[in-house]
Order: structure tokens, then C-alpha cells, then sequence
């Protein structure tokens, strides 16, 4: 026979009350919150509330109307197909026993790539500018590589698309020479698992005894650079100064070099086509 459960105390009955009478009041001031949050934003004295509800109401009918359009429901369903298939594959991967070392490493490299990302930043963020300035220099270049990169693009489908068709055509044979490599390895696996563990002991006691010297050849090499940074800075020096001395003679080398090209140039198409242009006669001369 199952028993009547005993009725809750007074101090029970009363902490449930005070409870109650906690949540209930927390309740009441977040909406009171909430409330004076819309009255402030909605305030017509100033004019914000109306024109915040016209900005709104154009904006959802905007874009109420650009959901209907085809292209918005094509990209509805690739978002709701990948997130589909990121539930159905995911699923199994956060279950599996992998997972678990999978996150742990995931934390290790957290904790211990802090530290380096902190160290790094000011030498990354000058590098990204670095490379914003190089992309915006080689802006005129984008163009042609753009170019190239179609056209290496449209010479590579057709040899993709006939060793696919040769691939899918010799599928069996495929599937056979991997069968042949399975079962040629299976054997060899357990072997290989030892002499892996056997090279990683050797390994690890090869470095062990290889970091001592190492830690003082990098402080030796380290001495060697505080003693020699003069003589260094005075040889860079030595070859910018050559280099700003060569740049005269640079410079005008490139252009010669460019007005030789181009009456090349002339000559060679006059040369190709010399019936464009009859009684026209092109002479060049390279200062």
C-alpha cells in the first residue's frame, strides 16, 4: 500500500513563499526595464519613435520583398540542405570516441597558442599592412593575371573532364588495385606499429641528449651575433649606399633598355604588315 506523503513544514511553506516573492519581483522590474526601454525608443516628443517605425516598417517590406525573389529562395535551401547535412554527419562526429581526445588537443593548442598569438600580433598586423600596401601597388596586374588564370582554367577542363570519364570508366580495376594494396599491408601493420614505437623511444632520447649542446651552440651563436651586430650594420649600410649609388645608372639602363624595345616592336610589325598603311613611312631612333 503506497503512503500519503507528509505535508511541507511552516519553514518549508515559508521559504517557497519568499522565493516566490523573489522571482515574481525580479519579474516586475525587468519588465518595468523592458517597458521604459520602448517608451524611451518610441518617444514621440522627439520625433525618433516615428521616423524609427518608418525606417522599420520600409525596411522589412524591403526585405520581405527580396526574400520572395529566386535567387533569395535558392540560397534558403542551400543554407537548409548544408545545415542538414552538417546535422546528420555531425552528429555521429560529436558522439564518436574520437571527439573526446579530438577536444582536448583542441584546448591544449588553445592554452598554448595564446601566448604566441599575443607575441606575434604586432609583426602580423605590420605584415597585413604590409601585404594591403604590396596588393594595392599590384592592383593594375589583377587584370591580366585574372586573365591568365581563365585561361588556364578553360585549358584544364577538358583534361579534367576526360581523365574523370577515363576514371569512372576504369572504376573495377580501381577497386582492385585497392583491394591488392589492403591486403598486401594488413600484415605489415603490427610491424610497423612496432618499429614506429622502437623510432620514437630512439627519437626521444636522441633529442633529450641533443637539447643541451643545442641550448649552448644558440647561446654561443647568440654571443657571436651581440659581437658582430657593428660590423653587420656597417656592411648593410655599405650596400645601401651602393645600391642608392647604382640607382642612377639602374634607372636609366630600364629606360634605354624599354626605348630599344619598343622601336623593336615598331620595326617588328612594320616588318609583319607592311601593306596597312602604304606611303607611310616609321623611323625610330633610340637616343
Amino acid at each position: 500500500m503506497a503512503t500519503i506523503p507528509s505535508l511541507p513544514g511552516r519553514d518549508d511553506m515559508q521559504r517557497m513563499a519568499r522565493s516566490t516573492t523573489d522571482i515574481t519581483g525580479q519579474l516586475l522590474h525587468t519588465a518595468a526595464n523592458i517597458t521604459r526601454i520602448a517608451v524611451n525608443t518610441l518617444d514621440p516628443r522627439e520625433g525618433s519613435g516615428t521616423e524609427l517605425l518608418r525606417v522599420l516598417r520600409r525596411t522589412t517590406a524591403e526585405l520581405a520583398e527580396a526574400s520572395g525573389s529566386p535567387q533569395a529562395q535558392e540560397a534558403f535551401s542551400r543554407i537548409v540542405d548544408t545545415l542538414t547535412r552538417l546535422g546528420t554527419s555531425g552528429a555521429p562526429l560529436a558522439v564518436h570516441p574520437v571527439s573526446e581526445p579530438a577536444q582536448a588537443l583542441l584546448t591544449a593548442l588553445g592554452d598554448s597558442l595564446l601566448p604566441v598569438l599575443d607575441a606575434v600580433e604586432p609583426a602580423v598586423e605590420d605584415f597585413a599592412e604590409a601585404l594591403g600596401d604590396l596588393v594595392d601597388s599590384l592592383s593594375p596586374l589583377l587584370p591580366a593575371g585574372a586573365g591568365l588564370a581563365a585561361g588556364v582554367l578553360l585549358a584544364l577542363t577538358p583534361v579534367l573532364q576526360s581523365a574523370a570519364e577515363v576514371l569512372h570508366d576504369v572504376s573495377p580495376e580501381l577497386h582492385r588495385i585497392a583491394d591488392a594494396l589492403t591486403a598486401a599491408a594488413a600484415p605489415l601493420m603490427p610491424l610497423h606499429a612496432a618499429l614506429a614505437e622502437r623510432a620514437a623511444v630512439a627519437g626521444a632520447e636522441v633529442v633529450r641528449s641533443a637539447l643541451p649542446p643545442m641550448a649552448d651552440l644558440a647561446e654561443a651563436a647568440a654571443a657571436s651575433a651581440d659581437a658582430v651586430r657593428p660590423v653587420l650594420a656597417a656592411g648593410e649600410e655599405l650596400v645601401v649606399a651602393g645600391l642608392e649609388q647604382l640607382q642612377p645608372l639602374l634607372l636609366a639602363g630600364a629606360a634605354r633598355t624599354g626605348r630599344v624595345a619598343r622601336a623593336a616592336a615598331v620595326r617588328v610589325s612594320a616588318a609583319i604588315s607592311p601593306a596597312a598603311e602604304h606611303g607611310v613611312v616609321v623611323t625610330v631612333t633610340s637616343g
